[in-house]
């Protein structure tokens, strides 16, 4: 029938020829421009990743997933702009990642480079842009139709009393829409392919010996997108092209990704870190990197093991990589606590007055975690905990008894260190105590040789022993505080210095009121933990982020202290002096901060203080206060305010 109908189609007279071109808007696509506009501008575009299609009052609207925009009509070719930051016709998205962006520039390289080609080949094509988008808005629009909301024309010629309506076919290729039902053949026709590529996939990982976790990488499915939009024939890289140009390309990325790093060192200021380790050549190599507003940097790794034990050399080397990043806009250096990077951190507070020093907040926490489990009582507790662990893992009989209990989870969770997994598996037991008891309990541990044993009756009696339970939940509320401040300053949600001195004054407070203060009770615990804050990680820096710290400042629980203020106050003399700036001024500036006034009374500081994360410039305040918080150079901030 369609072939009856192209063949009456040009036996029209003129008028209906021209009437026919005018309804036309779009130039009739042969089946090589279907394939392609499907594979490319269909939803196979890279683009559509970054971009939701929305119907409002039936018409297409395109919605970034990045800045949320909506925007009505130009189809994906205008949200590739969006992206790309290129504007023109449309604004220019604010909160595209760098990556992203790059590819959308690429992306639309590629579709000019193909227009232009089509040029030289064919006739000019005025208004190209205008052609594309309409037709990326009839695809949208050919999504949401049914087959009976299609357009429809009748058949001229023939019998003039039998007019019959067919829908024209789609000059697109076919698409799955909401009212129609795909056969089961190819259905199965397409499961078959994309396992036929999925193994394809899989025997290049395997022959590589690529671990499986490499298909986690955000750039995987980048990558396969990339080639599925370029469509049938594409080649791989060489080897040479791979490690020449390709790798240089990629690190001239990479450096673009740096340099705009390097803009916010020099507006908001940046964290020097040290991270020291050591390979299987037992080498001592120390990998340092920035910190900023904008994420973290990698700057380079150095084989230090000739210098490591000597403070002034390390003085020296910490000293190389602060004139590369700038001394002004370097605030904090974070290292290790051995002694060696304590003595190295003073040498640079001397030579760069404007440069703090701390000990890493995580490797604080993790040797007072240590003491604490060190302590006689705790150390035969964990050794207690152990049998109960090492036998029930040990005899499947029991695990599998356990693990038939609803809502059972396993005991042994591994931590982020050694000595927090010691507490996490005590803490893990005593929240398993009912079912531990059930099973010493029960005829199957009871009937069972295994239970009758010395390993087992021993275990049983330490399971029934009421003294242990009480021994654990002890434990357990004086280091939780300790470990939930861990898990803070050990993650990369958010920055940690304003939450390092309030965490530990809740732990030392906590463990005071859970012994009712009496200090013969309390003594032991707290003394190891002021051994290791106060003598080492408690620095000038982390009072004043404390002060500074709106969910603190405003909270019920705050604790107005001398040592706070002093330390604020200590901050702001010496930012006055390396910077020639005017002390009484931030001074004004602190009190309004302090006293709650001007823009700092509204009634929406307090819960927005609560749910915001650093960098979120909702509002003043939140703004203020968390940007001295993130990038400690605070007193910029106050003057500029």
């Amino acid at each position: 029938m369609e072939e009856s109908i192209n063949q009456d189609l040009p036996r029209n007279n003129n008028a209906e020829n021209n009437s026919a071109s005018n309804e036309r808007s779009l130039p009739p696509a042969s089946s090589e421009n279907q394939s392609q506009t499907s594979s490319v501008r269909g939803k196979t575009d890279p683009a559509w990743r970054y971009v939701a299609l929305q119907n409002i009052n039936g018409k297409p609207h395109y919605q970034c997933l990045f800045c949320l925009s909506t925007f009505g009509g130009g189809g994906i070719n205008r949200m590739k702009k969006h992206l790309a930051k290129i504007g023109g016709d449309i604004k220019k998205c604010s909160k595209v990642p760098y990556d992203v962006e790059k590819q959308m520039e690429g992306l639309l390289k590629e579709i000019q480079k193909s227009k232009t080609s089509k040029r030289k080949v064919s006739f000019n094509e005025e208004g190209t842009d205008e052609c594309e988008d309409a037709i990326d808005e009839a695809i949208a629009q050919e999504e949401q139709q049914t087959p009976s909301q299609l357009p429809t024309k009748e058949v001229v010629g023939g019998d003039p009393k039998k007019k019959a309506k067919i829908i024209i076919p789609p000059m697109f290729a076919p698409r799955t829409t909401p009212g129609s039902q795909p056969s089961l053949k190819s259905v199965f026709q397409n499961k078959e392919a994309l396992h036929e590529v999925d193994k394809r996939v899989a025997r290049w990982l395997l022959d590589c010996r690529i671990p499986f976790n490499a298909v986690m990488s955000p750039f995987f499915q980048d990558m396969l997108d990339g080639v599925a939009g370029f469509g049938p024939g594409y080649k791989g890289p060489s080897y040479d092209s791979l490690r020449v140009n390709l790798l240089a390309d990629l690190k001239r990325e990479c450096q673009m990704v740096v340099d705009s790093y390097r803009s916010a060192w020099k507006e908001t200021g940046c964290t020097l870190m040290a991270d020291g380790w050591t390979d299987q050549r037992q080498r001592t190599l120390i990998n340092f990197l920035v910190y900023c507003s904008k994420g973290l940097c990698f700057v380079k790794s150095v084989d230090a093991s000739s210098m490591v034990k000597n403070a002034s050399s390390l003085c020296d080397l910490f000293s190389e990589v602060i004139e590369w990043i700038g001394p002004d806009n370097v605030v904090h250096v974070v290292t290790d606590n051995a002694a060696n990077y304590v003595a190295a951190g003073r040498l640079i507070n001397k030579k760069f007055e404007n440069i703090h020093w701390s000990p890493c907040a995580a490797h604080c926490l993790n040797l007072i975690l240590k003491d604490i489990s060190s302590m006689p009582h705790i150390s035969s507790l964990a050794t207690r905990a152990s049998k109960i662990t090492v036998f029930v893992y040990n005899h499947t009989v029991f695990l599998s008894w356990l693990r038939q209990k609803e809502d059972w989870r396993e005991i042994v969770c591994p931590g982020a260190t050694r000595f927090a997994t010691v507490f996490l598996t005590l803490m893990s037991i005593f929240e398993r105590k009912s079912e531990l008891q059930q099973l010493v309990v029960d005829t199957h541990f009871t009937g069972h040789k295994l239970g009758r044993s010395a390993n087992g009756r021993a275990v049983s009696a330490i399971i029934l022993d009421n003294k242990f339970w009480d021994d654990c939940f002890t434990v357990c509320q004086i280091v939780s505080p300790l470990i939930k401040l861990l898990r803070l300053v050990d993650a990369d949600d958010k920055p940690s210095l304003g939450i390092v001195y309030e965490g530990m004054l809740r732990s030392e407070n906590g463990i005071k009121e859970m012994f009712k203060h009496r200090k013969s009770a309390y003594q032991p615990y707290t003394e190891i933990i002021n051994s290791r804050w106060d003598k080492h990680l408690k620095k000038n820096l982390h009072a004043a982020a404390y002060f500074l710290n709106p969910d603190c400042f405003f909270s019920e629980n705050y604790r107005e202290s001398p040592d706070v203020m002093r330390a604020l106050l200590d901050l702001v003399t010496l930012h006055c002096k390396v910077n020639n700036l005017d002390s009484v001024e931030a001074m004004k500036e602190i009190h309004i901060y302090r006293d709650r006034k001007e823009s700092f009374d509204r009634p929406e500081v307090v819960p927005a203080a609560k749910k915001l994360q650093p960098g979120n410039n909702i509002c003043l305040i939140i703004s203020f206060s968390y940007l001295l918080i993130l990038c400690f150079d605070f007193l910029n901030l106050i003057t500029n305010t």
